[in-house]
């Protein structure tokens, strides 16, 4: 193990514990930090030009600009951490410089089509005693309603819900807590599953968690995935993402004339250039709209 990658592993502990970074993203640093080695084994080799060189050669191999926008990234953490740390003279790091990566407008599907959506697990002739298809309903009805990402959907436990008042206690990105709202539909639909069809699913295993796998253990993201894009092939609505469904929440509540600042408290962005991003989605569709229906467009 080389001097670089042995402190990666202590940087990697100061990210989940003191930084509050997800699992996933500590991974992700680990793994990009591992392609380091060969080129810079020791911090006496961690200068500006072989991290440049680092980069280069992920160039030449090919490497698409969001994964050296991501290897920039994190090798710019760990060179912050590392001077903090007494193995580095300066933040080494800190002038490389992240290739522009263009972002996509996200895909945006029509309240109707979120309504169908929500109305397509099970197919036609469901039975609507059915556990699975009243959680689907349910799952799809929350996404919509609140913006919520996967990840903090199956983080649910049933004491994070509040019927009544129609509002979810969330734990996003590096641990945050926010309170989301949410609608009748989304109410009626969360109250069917935890009062009708949750007990059915139920097991040793379920502890306090919202939302249960077919075994009766807490569901899983690639489950809720397969549920959002199953539902909309069924809804003749294919492409549509649980993303899609968040980008979609955003949208429809800017052009609903929501304040901005509201929807960025919402989704839990950190920042505000992020929830930026709907502003131009709303903006094009407004365009769209305009040339269509004015006789002077």
């Amino acid at each position: 193990m080389t001097q670089v990658s042995a402190a990666a592993e202590d940087f990697a502990e100061h990210a989940r514990l003191v930084l509050g970074r997800s699992d996933n993203t500590v991974r992700a640093y680990l793994a990009d930090l591992a392609t380091l080695e060969g080129s810079v084994d020791s911090f006496a080799e961690f200068t500006l030009d072989n991290l440049r060189l680092w980069l280069a050669g992920a160039v030449s191999e090919g490497k698409a600009r969001s994964t050296l926008a991501r290897r920039t990234a994190a090798v710019r953490a760990f060179s912050t951490w590392a001077y903090k740390q007494g193995y580095l003279e300066c933040d080494v790091a800190a002038r490389l410089v992240a290739p522009k990566i263009s972002r996509p407008l996200p895909t945006v599907v029509r309240p109707d089509t979120a309504a169908a959506m929500a109305g397509a697990p099970g197919g036609e002739g469901a039975d609507d005693n059915d556990p699975v298809a009243c959680r689907d309903r349910a799952i799809l009805e929350l996404l919509y309603a609140t913006g919520m990402r996967v990840g903090e959907l199956t983080g649910l436990d049933l004491g994070d819900v509040d019927l009544a008042r129609g509002v979810a206690s969330v734990t996003g990105k590096g641990n945050k807590q926010r309170v989301v709202p949410f609608g009748g539909p989304a109410a009626d639909a969360v109250g069917e599953w935890m009062e009708m069809a949750r007990p059915k699913l139920a097991g040793p295993d379920s502890e306090a968690a919202m939302f249960l796998g077919s075994r009766g253990k807490r569901i899983d993201q690639r489950q809720v995935r397969r549920i959002v894009e199953q539902s909309a092939r069924d809804a003749d609505a294919a492409g549509v993402t649980p993303h899609s469904l968040r980008h979609s929440a955003a949208t429809h509540l800017l052009e609903g004339g929501a304040d901005i600042r509201v929807v960025q408290e919402l989704l839990g962005h950190s920042s505000l250039q992020t929830t930026q991003i709907y502003t131009h989605v709303s903006a094009q569709r407004l365009k769209k709209v305009y040339d269509q229906a004015h006789p002077r467009a």
